[in-house]
C-alpha cells in the first residue's frame, strides 16, 4: 500500500494537475475505463428513466391543456423538493457505506483464504510424512490455532492441493439493514406530509386558492405522494446496489417500471378519463412496482434482517445524513424557488418553464452516471487506502464528465428547436420554450461537472465540506433569483439557474483544486 501512495505522489505534484493527468487516455478501455463504464452507463440510463417518464407525462399532460401542464409542473417541483430531501441524503451515504464495507469485507475474506490456503498446504504436506513417535509427540506440544480452523470450516480439501469452497451465502451489510428502515420510515412521514399539506405548499408556490391551477395541482400532489413510502424504498435499494457496484439490477428495475408508466398513462388519462388524476395514479403504480423488483433481487444478495439493534448503524447514518440534508436542502430550495417564481409569472410561463427545467435535468442527470462510479470506486479506493487509484479514477470522470457535457450541448442546441412541439402545441409556450434553449444547452458543461464533483466528493466522504460550500453557494444564488426575476422575468430566471450551477461547480472544484481535506495527500 506505501507503494501506492509514493506513486501517487511522484506523479501529482500540483493538485491542479489531477485534471489533466493521462488525458490522452481519457477514452482508453482499460480496467479503469471498463470498470467506470460498467458502473455509468447504466446508473446514468436508470438516472434518466424517471425525468423521461416525467417528460412523457408532461407531453401527455400538455395535450390535455396548457394550465393543467403548468399544475402538473408545480406539483411536481413540490413532490421533488420534498422527495430530494430525504432521498439524496440517503442514497448517497449508504452508495459510500455500501462500498466500503463491501470493501472490506471482501479484503478480510481474501486474507482469510490466504490463511486457510496455509493451514490446508501444511496439512497435506504433513500427510506425506511419515508420522513417528517423537513427531508426534511435537506435534501435540505446538498450539492450536482456533481462528485458522474456523475460517477453513466450510472448506473441503478433495486431493492434496486442490479445495473447493462451498457456496458462499448471503452478504452482512449493515449499512444496508440500516438504509431499508429509513428509508421506509421517512416515506411514510413524506406521503403523510404533502397529503395533508397540499394546499398550503402549493399556495407557497404561487398556485392561489382561486387560481385555475389549483384543483388539478392538488389532485396530483395528494395522488402522487401516496407513491412516496415506494420512492424512498426504492432509492434507498439503489444505494446498496450502487455501493456493489451493480447499476444494472437498478435500471433493469427502473425501466420496468417506467415502462409500466408509459403504458398506462394514456389509459388512466384518456380511456378511463381521469386526466391528471390519471398520470399520478399511473406513476404510483409504477414506483411500487419498482420497489417490489428491487426488493426481491435484493433478498437474494444481502441477509436484509439485522442480528441485533447494535448491528444497524444509525448514528453514522444520521450524522453524515444530517450534513447531507442540509446540502440537499440548499440545492433543491434553489430550483424549487425557481419554479415558484415563474409560476407567479402565469400558467403560459411556468409550461414553458416546466418543458425546459425536465430536459435540462433530464440530460444533466447523464453525469450522475459518472458520478456514481466515481463515487463507487473512490469509496472502497480511499477504505483500502490505494490513493493512487484515487487520483487515477478522480482524473479519468472529471474528463470525461466534460466530454459530455459538450456533447449534450451540442445535442440539445440543434434538437430541442425541432423537438419542441411533442411537448405542447400552444404557441406562446412553443416562443418561451424557444427563448430558454440556449440556456439548457450552453449550461450543459457547467452541470455535468458539478455532479461529477459530487460524486467525487461523495466518495471520498467529505459531506461536510459537500454540505458547508452547498449553503454558501444558496444563498448566493437565492439572491439572484429574486433579483434578476423581479427585473428580467422569465430569462432572468435561467440567468440566475446559470450562475447557481457555475459556483456550484466552482465549489466542487475547491476541495481537490486545492488538494484539501481527504485530498491532502495530493500535497505530500
Amino acid at each position: 500500500m506505501e507503494e501506492k501512495d509514493v506513486s501517487c505522489r511522484e506523479d501529482v505534484k500540483n493538485p491542479l494537475s489531477i485534471f489533466f493527468r493521462d488525458i490522452r487516455s481519457i477514452f482508453k478501455l482499460d480496467e479503469l475505463g471498463q470498470e467506470i463504464g460498467r458502473i455509468a452507463l447504466p446508473a446514468a440510463l436508470a438516472l434518466t428513466a424517471d425525468p423521461i417518464a416525467s417528460l412523457v407525462d408532461t407531453a401527455f399532460i400538455g395535450h390535455i391543456g396548457p394550465i393543467e401542464q403548468a399544475a402538473v409542473g408545480v406539483s411536481i417541483a413540490v413532490f421533488n423538493q420534498a422527495s430530494k430531501i430525504a432521498i439524496f441524503p440517503l442514497v448517497s451515504v449508504t452508495t459510500s457505506f455500501v462500498a466500503e464495507e463491501d470493501a472490506i469485507t471482501n479484503a478480510n475474506e481474501d486474507l482469510q483464504d490466504d490463511k486457510c490456503m496455509e493451514k490446508n498446504e501444511g496439512d497435506d504436506a504433513e500427510a506425506f510424512e511419515t508420522d513417528s513417535p517423537s513427531k508426534s509427540e511435537s506435534k501435540s506440544l505446538l498450539p492450536k490455532n482456533d481462528s485458522t480452523e474456523s475460517i477453513c470450516k466450510s472448506e473441503k480439501i478433495v486431493t492434496s492441493f486442490e479445495i473447493v469452497k462451498s457456496k458462499p451465502g448471503k452478504r452482512h451489510i449493515p449499512s444496508a439493514s440500516s438504509a431499508l428502515i429509513i428509508g421506509a420510515v421517512l416515506g411514510i412521514i413524506q406521503a403523510v406530509f404533502l397529503i395533508a399539506g397540499a394546499k398550503p405548499l402549493l399556495k407557497f408556490m404561487g398556485v392561489k386558492p382561486g387560481s385555475p391551477m389549483s384543483k388539478p395541482a392538488q389532485d396530483y400532489l395528494r395522488l402522487r405522494s401516496l407513491g412516496a413510502p415506494a420512492v424512498l424504498l426504492s432509492l434507498a435499494m439503489q444505494g446498496v446496489f450502487r455501493g456493489f457496484k451493480d447499476t444494472k439490477t437498478p435500471l433493469f428495475a427502473t425501466v420496468a417500471g417506467d415502462l409500466a408508466n408509459i403504458i398506462l398513462d394514456p389509459i388512466f388519462m384518456f380511456v378511463f378519463h381521469l386526466g391528471v388524476r390519471g398520470a399520478a395514479i399511473a406513476h404510483v403504480i409504477s414506483q411500487y412496482l419498482i420497489s417490489v423488483i428491487l426488493f426481491l433481487r435484493l433478498l437474494e444478495k444481502v441477509d436484509i434482517v439485522p442480528p441485533s439493534l447494535k448491528y444497524l448503524q444509525f448514528a453514522r447514518f444520521l450524522t453524515n445524513g444530517f450534513l447531507l440534508l442540509v446540502r440537499v436542502i440548499a440545492a433543491t430550495f434553489c430550483v424549487t424557488l425557481a419554479a415558484s417564481l415563474a409560476a407567479r409569472l402565469g400558467p403560459t410561463q411556468m409550461a414553458a418553464f416546466q418543458v425546459c427545467l425536465q430536459i435540462w435535468l433530464a440530460t444533466s442527470l447523464l453525469a450522475d452516471g459518472l458520478a456514481v462510479a466515481g463515487q463507487a470506486i473512490l469509496a472502497s479506493a480511499f477504505a483500502q487506502k490505494d490513493f493512487s487509484r484515487c487520483t487515477a479514477t478522480a482524473s479519468r470522470v472529471l474528463q470525461l464528465g466534460v466530454v459530455l457535457g459538450l456533447v449534450l450541448a451540442l445535442v440539445l442546441g440543434i434538437g430541442l428547436h425541432y423537438g419542441a412541439r411533442v411537448f405542447t402545441k400552444d404557441a406562446n409556450v412553443l416562443n418561451l420554450i424557444g427563448i430558454g434553449i440556449p440556456f439548457v444547452a450552453a449550461t450543459q458543461p457547467i452541470n455535468c461537472l458539478a455532479f461529477v464533483f459530487d460524486g467525487v466528493n461523495f466518495g471520498a466522504s467529505d459531506f461536510a465540506y459537500s454540505a458547508y460550500s452547498m449553503l454558501t453557494v444558496a444563498l448566493f444564488s437565492i439572491i439572484f433569483l429574486l433579483i434578476l426575476s423581479s427585473s428580467y422575468g422569465y430569462i432572468g430566471i435561467w440567468v440566475a439557474l446559470t450562475i447557481y450551477m457555475s459556483l456550484r461547480a466552482l465549489a466542487g472544484f475547491g476541495r481537490i483544486g486545492t488538494g484539501t481535506g481527504p485530498w491532502k495527500f495530493l500535497r505530500s
